[in-house]
């Protein structure tokens, strides 16, 4: 008769314990996420601003030995010659380049010995809404460049782009013919367009359609003022979401089936911390890229109108690194090859690397599936 009770008694305190754990992480998720986040946690240095647009520095490490991805990464003392700028895409915040202290692009990129350092777009305004392609490319690029230079003491760069980021690495490159731009990284970076699935078939309509428009009325998205096109940061947050709505509703019923386990919990708030908090696109920019990169796909014929001038993707010479996502809907594998079709560089590489957009960058097999080869390949040609 007792130990049947006793049973029941200690039954009841294990679901009391459980209910009392799951409803702690419940309430911590919902109102005190920002406790639980572990992004951005590697130190760095501002080394300028002007007002919107900073140049960040990450210092070398003080440990002998990192962890990535269950790795253990020696601390290299003796930094490579060539210094790498990562030069994000708009609309997010860069928690994605640190996004956990073991799944840190910046302090993986650290530990190997490379210079890093990383231009921070900031949160632009209304009153930015007329930057455009020419603006980021033309006018910021190269005088954040020449900042790096004059801090690093070296004229020869790598960069690293992803996403938008790539975009403008390569426009860069291409619009400037800058010799000193010794290796690009580009990934994600969609080159045809029109051969990005069915995102790609939406594109190709819309350009026939604008195609009818103009030649019955003569009228063009570039007759329009940017501030219609000023995308608001919920706004960016919502497009990206629904690029995989599936992937989107399956990490909060997963969350809900996890929720007893913290850790799970704590890597769920710090992923939402860089999801939920992404920032406005200038509408100038909207507009040139919906309608020079995705509707009228002037990448796929190797170059792209940039201001009254052209940057022609064969002015290209860099040693050329370029990683797709295999599950990728914004820049599948077929849109992204197509960039081998039009550099110069003689030493060029494409990879396709499992994950989609963001995962190929930062998600959970990145460190093993692409950082490490990246950091390989980026050393051979850094000294």
């Amino acid at each position: 008769m007792l130990k049947p009770l006793k049973l029941a008694l200690n039954t009841a305190s294990d679901l009391s314990h459980k209910s009392l754990h799951y409803a702690g992480n419940a309430f911590d998720r919902v109102f005190k996420a920002a406790s639980l986040v572990q992004a951005g946690q590697t130190p760095f240095e501002t080394l300028h601003t002007n007002g919107l647009v900073s140049l960040r520095y990450y210092p070398p490490l003080e440990e002998d030995a990192i962890e990535i991805d269950g790795l253990s990464i020696p601390v290299e003392r003796s930094a490579h010659k060539t210094p790498i700028v990562i030069i994000p895409p708009l609309a997010v915040n860069m928690l994605i380049y640190d996004l956990f202290p073991t799944r840190s692009l910046v302090r993986f990129l650290r530990a190997k010995g490379f210079e890093v350092y990383l231009i921070d777009w900031g949160i632009p305004q209304r009153e930015h809404t007329h930057y455009n392609l020419h603006t980021y490319v033309a006018e910021l690029l190269p005088e954040y460049l020449n900042r790096v230079r004059e801090h690093s003491g070296e004229q020869e760069l790598s960069l690293h782009g992803w996403s938008m980021g790539g975009m403008f690495t390569m426009f860069y490159s291409a619009l400037s013919q800058d010799q000193h731009i010794r290796n690009a990284i580009v990934v994600g970076l969609p080159i045809d367009s029109h051969a990005s699935g069915v995102l790609g078939m939406i594109y190709q309509r819309l350009a026939d359609v604008s195609g009818a428009v103009y030649r019955r009325t003569g009228f063009h998205i570039h007759k329009v003022k940017p501030h219609w096109f000023h995308t608001p940061g919920w706004a960016n947050t919502l497009g990206f979401k629904l690029t995989n709505p599936i992937g989107s509703a399956m990490g909060y019923w997963e969350l809900l089936v996890r929720l007893g386990d913290r850790e799970f919990v704590t890597n769920h708030a710090t992923t939402s911390a860089f999801l939920d908090k992404m920032v406005a696109y200038p509408g100038g920019v909207v507009q040139d890229t919906l309608v020079r990169v995705w509707v009228d796909n002037q990448l796929a014929k190797g170059q792209i109108q940039i201001g009254d001038d052209f940057a022609r993707l064969e002015n290209v010479n860099a040693n050329l690194l370029a990683i797709a996502g295999e599950t990728d809907t914004l820049a599948t594998p077929g849109a992204a090859k197509r960039i081998m079709d039009h550099v110069s560089s003689v030493d060029k590489t494409f990879r396709v690397a499992p994950g989609g957009h963001m995962g190929i960058l930062a998600g959970s097999k990145a460190p093993r599936a692409s950082w490490l080869e990246l950091a390989d390949w980026l050393a051979a040609r850094s000294d």
